[in-house]
């Protein structure tokens, strides 16, 4: 990737997208692959381990409202849902920057998981039949879709709005995978281009395991 050198001289740090990725070595990308495969299935069969990490961003959301509260209750409650996105988001952009694509896959694959969560949560806004968690006056609990798709006045198009962001999930993680392969691929075809002796030694390493 290159920019304009009128960019990359306002913005030196843009430099650093067009430095080569860092390798990734074939067993990463097999076990990398299997993880995903396995997650992805996991969500197909309802199990468990999605849960789980859907946990990891429950302290993240409810956080979002906490850091957002003083711009407002609007921008309070939109909060929650924004760093849930966003942190994940921030990551895979640190990993950018470093070029390690198992960083970036690996945080944009969970920014996309969480789009699901958030569709399941977006298109309860009318039953209101979801359990609440609140970081505040237990008292005091807001759904978060209720409220904001009510003050947008897109209320009665909850479930729709929730089935185009699942599927946006579901197509960013899809996707987010394929191009895992493809970096990882290319890889292995640009080591055995500009490396040709390192390559035969990878693959007789491989052949003897």
């Amino acid at each position: 990737m290159s920019f304009p050198d009128s960019l990359t001289e306002r913005f030196p740090f843009l430099d650093q997208l067009a430095e080569p990725w860092q390798p990734m070595p074939r067993v990463a990308l097999a076990a990398w692959i299997f993880f995903y495969a396995f997650f992805l299935w996991s969500l197909v069969s309802h199990g468990m381990f999605p849960g789980l990490m859907d946990g990891v961003f429950v302290p993240i959301h409810e956080g979002g409202h906490l850091v957002f509260r003083f711009f407002g209750e609007f921008i309070s409650v939109a909060g929650g849902t924004f760093l849930q996105l966003f942190a994940p988001f921030a990551l895979a952009m640190y990993f950018m920057f470093k070029r390690q694509t198992q960083g970036v896959a690996f945080c944009l694959f969970f920014m996309f998981d969480q789009f699901l969560p958030t569709a399941t949560y977006m298109a309860d806004a009318r039953r209101l039949e979801l359990p609440l968690l609140t970081v505040g006056d237990a008292e005091y609990v807001i759904h978060d879709w209720e409220y904001l798709f009510g003050k947008l006045g897109v209320l009665q198009y909850d479930t729709r709005i929730a089935a185009m962001v699942r599927a946006a999930g579901w197509i960013g993680m899809i996707g987010v995978c394929v191009w895992l392969v493809w970096r990882g691929l290319n890889d292995v075809a640009t080591v055995k281009a500009e490396h040709p002796d390192e390559a035969a030694a990878q693959a007789r390493f491989g052949a003897k395991n």
